[in-house]
C-alpha cells in the first residue's frame, strides 16, 4: 500500500516534499484538490482524538501514511510455538485466535467483492490490530476498579473502531464491516466461553474444584 489523501483515498506520491531542514511543503492531491495529508504537521493528540472521534481520514493517515507501519510483526499472532509451553490453555488460545483470523478473512473476502482493491490479510488484520489501541485503557482497570459495563464500553468501542479501520481499506458498507467484525468478535467470545466451562469440567474431574 502506497500513500494516500486521507480526504478521498487517492493515492499520492509523497506527503510532502522537504526543501531544507524543517522546511517543507505538504502535497496536495490530484484527484480533490486538498492537502493529501494534514497530519503530518499535527502533534499526536490531535490525531488521537479524532481517532476517538472515529474520523475516516485519521484512520487513513493512520494506516497508509504513518511512519514505520511495517515494522510490525504478525508472525507470531498465531502462538504456533507458544501453545506447547502452556499445554490445554496455549490450544484453546490458538484456536480462539485461528477462529478469530478466520472469521476476519471469510468477512473480508466477503466484502472485497465489491471493492476494485485486493489487499492481503496481513493488511487487515494489521488495521484491526492498530485500530484496537482504545483496549489500553484496560490497563488501569489493574490499578483501579471499574464496573464491568466500562469494559463493555470498551469493548463496544473497539468494535466499532475496528468497522471504520475495515470500511477505510475496503471502501465497503458501514454495516458489511460491523458485520464482519461482530461476527469476529462474537466467535472469538465464544471460544473464549467454552474456554472457561471447559477448563471448570477439567478441574472439577481432577477434584482441585467442587460442583
Amino acid at each position: 500500500m502506497g500513500f494516500r489523501c486521507v480526504h478521498c483515498g487517492f493515492e499520492v506520491r509523497a506527503l510532502f516534499i522537504q526543501y531544507s531542514p524543517g522546511n517543507i511543503r505538504l502535497t496536495k492531491c490530484g484527484r480533490c484538490g486538498a492537502v493529501a495529508d494534514e497530519y503530518v504537521e499535527c502533534e499526536y493528540m490531535i490525531l488521537l482524538i479524532d481517532l476517538i472521534l472515529h474520523k475516516a481520514k485519521a484512520y487513513r493517515h493512520l494506516l497508509y501514511n504513518f511512519p514505520n507501519r511495517n515494522v510490525v510483526n504478525l508472525e507470531g499472532i498465531g502462538c504456533k510455538q507458544n501453545s506447547r509451553r502452556f499445554g490445554i490453555v496455549g490450544k484453546f488460545l490458538s484456536i480462539t485466535l485461528y477462529l478469530w483470523k478466520g472469521a476476519l478473512l471469510l468477512g473480508t473476502k466477503i466484502l472485497q467483492k465489491s471493492s476494485s482493491e485486493i489487499l492481503r490479510f496481513k493488511e487487515v488484520l494489521l488495521a484491526i490490530i492498530v485500530s484496537s489501541y482504545f483496549k489500553i485503557f484496560l490497563i488501569t482497570m489493574m490499578i483501579w476498579e471499574f464496573p464491568l459495563s466500562v469494559l463493555f464500553i470498551i469493548d463496544l468501542f473497539v468494535l466499532s473502531s475496528n468497522a471504520v479501520a475495515l470500511k477505510v481499506l475496503t471502501n465497503a458498507t458501514t454495516n458489511g464491516c460491523i458485520g464482519v467484525c461482530l461476527t469476529a468478535h462474537a466467535a472469538k467470545y465464544f471460544v473464549s466461553h467454552m474456554k472457561v466451562v471447559l477448563g471448570l469440567g477439567f478441574l472439577r474431574c481432577l477434584g482441585l474444584i467442587s460442583c
